[in-house]
């Protein structure tokens, strides 16, 4: 009995519920153009956000070199809204780069969820 309960406790004690939440994902984007060299950008991230302990705080556009061209901050959890949708516009994109990749960050893990790669329009 003593080793069950010391098992109990030891699990109590290292238990994080917001591990559990894991890294955020983007699983779905796209790009319109707003005007010479602009876009816009929806992006739907997947993330099991737990409360302001562990959510998904941002997602980013990335040039194919890893140049940041566009970050959306999301300013609170979206505990029960998932996959949630948000936009970004006006985001200035040089105009020999065709592709750009898309990247979430969560308050815990920051980045490694998976990523989606736009065609620019």
């Amino acid at each position: 009995m003593k080793r069950y309960f010391l098992l109990f406790a030891l699990v109590s004690i290292c238990w994080n519920p917001a591990a559990i939440a894991g890294e955020a994902d983007v699983v779905k984007a796209s790009a319109v153009k707003d005007g010479d060299n602009r876009y816009g950008f929806t992006v739907a991230v997947a993330h099991q956000d737990t409360g302001w302990d562990h959510y998904a705080d941002k997602w980013e556009i990335l040039d194919p070199e890893g140049t940041l061209l566009g970050t959306r901050i999301l300013h609170h959890p979206h505990v029960h809204e998932q996959p949630f949708t948000r936009g970004l516009s006006g985001v200035a994109i040089p105009g020999h780069i065709k592709t750009v990749t898309v990247r979430a960050h969560d308050s815990v893990h920051a980045y490694g969820g998976k990523t989606v790669s736009v065609k620019l329009p």
